[in-house]
């Protein structure tokens, strides 16, 4: 571990730099009330699109970005480089290894890392949307650049509008430009390579809120203390398999340069906001990387002081960490949620489990998200704990296993044809497993869990109970094991690799719209798969 954290050392000291100072990541301030601390929302997509000015400079201001010339550090290309590959320094941030990007997975860091990411990007859209706006004439000028002032890119929530956003599936998109209403090529559809990259380039859930209040588990799939084992990096784990069916979003090392990463990750970066907001006194705690990054040496300890490299707090080579990224405020934005000015922490706890049961409804009462089409997996989003709430938990080595992939479950017996896996009526859900490429050292076992209760309160059972239950899902529960490309894995591929347990926990219902429900604790069920 010393060695190379001294190499790393001296890799940034030696290293010449291609810049005498450090790019500044400091969020937008235009638009923010110096007085009242309210800043300008992050919206959700399907309201976005249809705000007139600021989506049509989103538009322009994306596709501008994409057009910066790819050896240049602020285009498109280096930026989503960060994430993964070409595993090349930014901004004059050295690494250790060439094997894997900056971003930190199955780490503690994993939620604040993505903040200052986002803000980055945010940041070279609101600069490019400034740009467009002082192009169009006069009779229109003034209400674009207002638009583009208090610009803040969008979010797609997968829990509550579980289809991609159409606007992201059309090649063609038509707009209001300085030259009128135009078709123009749709940015958010793909990022097409300029040049196509070479060999120098690549190398070749449920009761996420109301039921975990501690902070290392609620952040990521590495963290396993024998209790808790959703995340919420395993459900964001499960939105890349999903979106990216084999392609890009599918494989984390190239995943940012796919457009709708980055709806993806300001919902994820939306839902921590929330968390935070509702459990404000838990935080960052100290936790061993088994993974590893681009510049932390697997098997390294992390805390809210580990810088959170490459992303630059100021022009004189302040790195982040988790405790100066850990408030939205310093970025300059909100989200609809969390509205933190003018009340306390108290009330603005309250404010949001209020809101929290309005979108999620975590009294299980009724699932309000929309459906996956029919060829498009359900995710581990499930909020339905009525009086009995019932989950698989899962364990996977990730050493053990050659590929990404997902692990489909059923309550009855799948449909013969591989095919259909993922459309089957019968589906509960996926859990995803993906798998980045090796550091060197031994990959850590991911934890995750996939919500039972929505499909078996589907079904003629007279009640939840465990002695009902139990012996239902003895019989009926199975599993099944694709690629993400669609081939089929033999399960004894998998044996030793995989371990799971079936659990179910009591649940008391919430007493008012600004309370969560009470959670038993969850106990181990006698059922084998």
């Amino acid at each position: 571990m010393a060695k190379y954290s001294l190499l790393w050392l001296a890799l940034n000291l030696i290293v010449p730099r291609l810049f005498v100072s450090s790019y500044a990541i400091t969020g937008i301030k235009a638009g923010v009330n110096a007085v009242t601390g309210q800043r300008p929302f992050r919206q959700e997509f399907s309201i976005f699109q249809d705000s007139g000015a600021q989506f049509d400079l989103y538009i322009q201001a994306l596709q501008r970005l994409q057009n910066t010339n790819q050896t240049a550090m602020l285009s498109y290309f280096q930026v989503c480089g960060i994430h993964g590959y070409p595993n090349v320094p930014w901004d004059g941030v050295v690494g250790y290894t060439s094997r894997v990007g900056y971003c930190t997975h199955s780490s503690i860091l994993f939620p604040t890392w993505h903040r200052p990411y986002l803000a980055l990007y945010e940041q070279l859209l609101w600069e490019q949307a400034q740009k467009v706006a002082a192009t169009y004439n006069t009779s229109e000028k003034a209400t674009y650049q207002a638009a583009a002032k208090s610009f803040r890119m969008p979010y797609w929530d997968w829990s509550l509008n579980a289809t991609m956003p159409t606007l992201v599936n059309v090649p063609i998109i038509t707009i209001k430009t300085p030259k009128g209403v135009q078709s123009v090529p749709n940015p958010l559809y793909n990022y097409t390579f300029h040049p196509l990259p070479g060999a120098s380039d690549f190398p070749q859930g449920d009761g996420i809120f109301s039921s975990e209040s501690d902070y290392a588990p609620f952040s990521n799939t590495g963290f396993y203390n024998g209790t808790s084992y959703n995340s919420l990096e395993n459900l964001h784990n499960s939105i890349h398999a999903l979106v990216g069916m084999g392609g890009h979003m599918g494989y984390v090392p190239y995943s940012a340069f796919d457009p709708i990463f980055w709806l993806h990750h300001t919902n994820v970066d939306r839902l921590t906001a929330i968390w935070q907001a509702l459990y404000p006194n838990s935080f960052t705690t100290a936790e061993a990387d088994s993974y590893g990054t681009y510049t932390n040496p697997p098997g390294g300890k992390e805390n809210a002081t580990t810088p959170l490299t490459p992303f630059h707090s100021d022009c004189n080579k302040t790195l982040y960490t988790s405790d100066t990224a850990r408030y939205t405020s310093t970025f300059g934005y909100a989200y609809p949620e969390v509205q933190d000015w003018k009340v306390n922490a108290t009330q603005l706890s309250a404010n949001v489990r209020t809101i929290v049961n309005s979108l999620y409804d975590p009294s299980g009462s009724t699932s309000k998200r929309s459906q996956f089409p029919p060829n498009v997996r359900r995710t581990a989003v499930d909020t339905n704990p009525v009086h009995y709430q019932w989950a698989v938990d899962i364990t996977a080595d990730v050493s053990q296993i050659s590929a990404s992939l997902f692990l489909h479950f059923y309550v009855c017996t799948p449909p013969s044809s591989p095919s259909d896996w993922s459309s089957a009526s019968s589906l509960v859900a996926s859990f995803t497993i993906l798998k980045g490429p090796s550091t060197g050292s031994p990959l850590p076992a991911l934890h995750g869990q996939l919500p039972l209760t929505h499909s078996l309160s589907k079904l003629n059972l007279p009640d939840l109970r465990p002695d009902t239950v139990s012996p239902y899902l003895q019989q009926n529960l199975q599993w099944r094991a694709q690629t993400l490309d669609g081939s089929v894995v033999a399960p004894e591929i998998l044996a030793g690799a995989i371990k799971y347990l079936v659990v179910a926990r009591q649940v008391r219902a919430r007493m008012q719209d600004d309370e969560f429900p009470v959670y038993g604790v969850w106990k181990t069920q006698r059922v084998t798969v």
